[in-house]
């Protein structure tokens, strides 16, 4: 059992009666909506719920932040997400979603649903009916009004009794001042006046309690009281608890520094976490320099206006739409969202030219780190400039197509192009990686007329790059169909006559990746081994990863052709370990059973079992039946009767099955450790 519940970053104060009933709810409910007003603490309820809950659901906890979310387009996708599923078939999500949770018993977490209720609505009636041992939790300012939900309303913190509210105070003002006191009598009667002042709201109290890095407590409390109390007596005003949040927001948007506050504002144009790099490129203008931006960063985190999450930066739903009020105050709404687009159009070209070099395993990262921004950036430039969404797609669709976004990448290109039709660069590059993406799914005749059109294309406007990567897709899909002369006929027209770099651009080389298969393929198993251990020898002095892969994956295969399973066991490690690192789902279950059948061919029938198990849940994940070149099937079945014969059917089939039930970050992990 495995869960991806965030971690917390600060203490957690109170909510007993609260966990303990909504842990009696867990167990009675199937559908749990934790309601109330923004900053109340929803989120970090749910959390602890959800982790004390986590041993009572076999396969975990399954926790989708929904806040980024613009619009339902992607809310599918950042369940299958949670969910650890990157379908690669050409199914609806929908349909794929709800197969694979069908005989899950897990609890999915969907945070922050309020923008998002009647997709959510819908997603879950459909969900619920066909995972029945499925319990979902939800938070959101509102219910979902969907038959079967039980609703738990969240209040504040209690002012009086315990007084949770003046201890959430006390240790966030003790974060923000170290060493400030509350044991005098002023002091302790200050804080109580802002705890009920600000009605126990813990995101009020937050915002409170950083302002003692440069007020007394005494002084915050005065000005709480002059904000809240009406002019012609001393009885407090009582707003609505979102009225009292937005005026501690905007209390706390006064005590700001101007630059702070004009950071804030443009801030708020970024839909997921962001960094330092993007703040700076985005934000910058006017008053706000490049460097000031950096340093007002630290500013914001200081007063609780942004969290921190390791080297990126977050701001909480509640505080982005304050920060959306004020940019449109500014009227520097459509300027931001064109600077945003611009910023990461310029990202994807770099991560492009990036992806052949040293730097490749960590623009997978960062591109998966900015995926929210990315889709948001391309909403944008669909609308306001469809050839440059061609180029951002065209740009980060392999990465994607790489790493399980299938779906996404395919809708985005296909989007891009049918936005703009005339024939440039950037349309090229966009046919292409539509190509890989349905080719992924299974489509070969698309993906075949696709990659003849991107041919076409960039023989037309003589771009050479073009001409490589379309030979790339044309052979890949000659090779998936069981084609290996086709495919290496088509290698060896668009690379040309000898001496070669293979090294030259990624093009060239995905295009020698084609070939080394092809050669396989066909039997020429001493030319492939040639040609593979020189690339690779290439890969690893340019600290290059993802054709370094599959070459391990050629070397595997070669090596068990030609009674080297050992050796065909060291080179599928290698693979693996490689895939674990980029994220490919796809190449990590073409490892699991590349390293099964090396290590049936050693006799090992129990490990060969587990690990073609484990491969089972890999390929449950990415939807397809075990895929790959067809030369790995044979293998496949041949390796496999051979630990069947090792161990006996019974003994097996046992051990497939429970590998097969293991959650697949778990028995990767382990594997990856020698535990066989």
């Amino acid at each position: 059992m495995a869960s991806n519940i965030p971690e917390e970053s600060t203490s957690f104060v109170g909510r007993r009666a609260e966990l303990r009933r909504i842990d009696e709810e867990l167990t009675e409910h199937r559908l749990i909506t934790l309601t109330g007003p923004g900053g109340v603490g929803k989120t970090r309820i749910a959390m602890r719920a959800a982790r004390a809950a986590a041993a009572r659901f076999p396969d975990g906890v399954c926790w989708a932040d929904l806040w980024p979310l613009q619009g339902a387009g992607r809310l599918v996708a950042s369940v299958c997400d949670a969910v650890g599923l990157a379908d690669h078939t050409a199914r609806t999500p929908v349909a794929v979603l709800c197969e694979w949770l069908a005989d899950k018993r897990l609890l999915l977490v969907l945070d922050s649903c309020e923008h998002l209720v009647d997709a959510c609505r819908d997603l879950l009636g459909d969900l619920l009916t066909a995972a029945p041992a499925v319990t979902v939790l939800v938070t959101s300012r509102q219910p979902l009004d969907i038959v079967g939900e039980w609703t738990t309303e969240i209040g504040p913190l209690p002012c009086t009794g315990d007084n949770d509210a003046l201890t959430l105070f006390t240790q966030r003002a003790g974060t923000a001042a170290p060493g400030v006191q509350f044991a005098t009598p002023s002091h302790a009667a200050a804080a109580a006046v802002i705890c009920r002042r600000l009605e126990g709201i813990p995101l009020a109290l937050e915002l409170a309690g950083a302002q003692l890095a440069g007020s007394s407590v005494e002084q915050i409390a005065e000005r709480l009281t002059s904000r809240f109390d009406t002019l012609d007596g001393d009885r407090p005003v009582r707003l609505p608890r979102h009225r009292t949040l937005r005026c501690a927001i905007g209390w706390s948007h006064e005590l700001c520094a101007p630059l702070e506050r004009l950071l804030w504002a443009r801030l708020s144009v970024f839909r997921g976490t962001f960094d330092e790099e993007s703040a700076s490129a985005v934000c910058a203008g006017g008053p706000l320099t490049e460097q000031g931006v950096r340093s007002t960063l630290a500013a914001l985190a200081a007063k609780s206006v942004l969290t921190r999450e390791g080297t990126r930066f977050r701001m909480l739903d509640t505080l982005r739409e304050y920060g959306r009020m004020w940019l449109t105050e500014l009227d520097e709404t459509t300027a931001l969202a064109d600077r945003h687009a611009a910023h990461f159009a310029a990202f994807g070209r770099r991560a492009e030219l990036g992806w052949l070099g040293p730097e490749q395993v960590g623009w997978y990262g960062r591109i998966a780190e900015a995926h929210v921004d990315l889709c948001t950036a391309l909403d944008h430039l669909l609308v306001t400039d469809p050839e440059r969404a061609q180029e951002l797609s065209g740009s980060i669709g392999f990465f994607w197509s790489c790493c399980g976004h299938l779906h996404e990448a395919r809708d985005y290109v296909a989007r891009a192009l049918a936005a703009h039709q005339d024939p440039s660069p950037a349309r090229t590059r966009a046919l292409w990686a539509l190509g890989v993406a349905v080719l992924l799914q299974g489509d070969l005749p698309l993906a075949d007329a696709l990659g003849l059109e991107c041919s076409r294309a960039a023989r037309a406007s003589d771009d050479a790059e073009a001409v490589l990567q379309a030979g790339y897709l044309i052979g890949l899909t000659h090779l998936m169909a069981g084609r290996p002369m086709s495919a290496h006929t088509v290698a060896e027209q668009v690379l040309g006559p000898p001496p070669r770099t293979p090294f030259g651009s990624p093009g060239r080389l995905r295009c020698h990746l084609v070939q080394l298969f092809a050669l396989t393929g066909l039997g020429r198993l001493t030319e492939a081994r040639a040609e593979a251990t020189a690339l690779r020898r290439g890969c690893v002095q340019r600290g290059e990863y993802w054709s370094r892969s599959y070459i391990d994956y050629q070397l595997s295969l070669i090596s068990l052709f030609q009674g080297l399973p050992e050796e065909s066991a060291d080179h599928a490690r290698a693979m693996l370990a490689a895939k674990e690192g980029i994220g490919d789902k796809f190449g990590i279950a073409l490892g699991l059973d590349l390293f099964a059948a090396a290590v049936a061919a050693q006799g090992d029938g129990a490990a060969a079992a587990r690990l073609y198990g484990s491969g089972q849940a890999i390929w449950r994940t990415v939807g397809h039946p075990q895929r790959g070149t067809p030369e790995l099937r044979a293998v496949r079945e041949e390796c496999e009767q051979r630990a069947r014969a090792a161990i006996g059917d019974e003994a097996y089939t046992d051990l497939f099955r429970r590998a097969s039930e293991e959650r697949p970050g778990t028995s990767l992990a382990r594997i990856l450790a020698g535990e066989l």
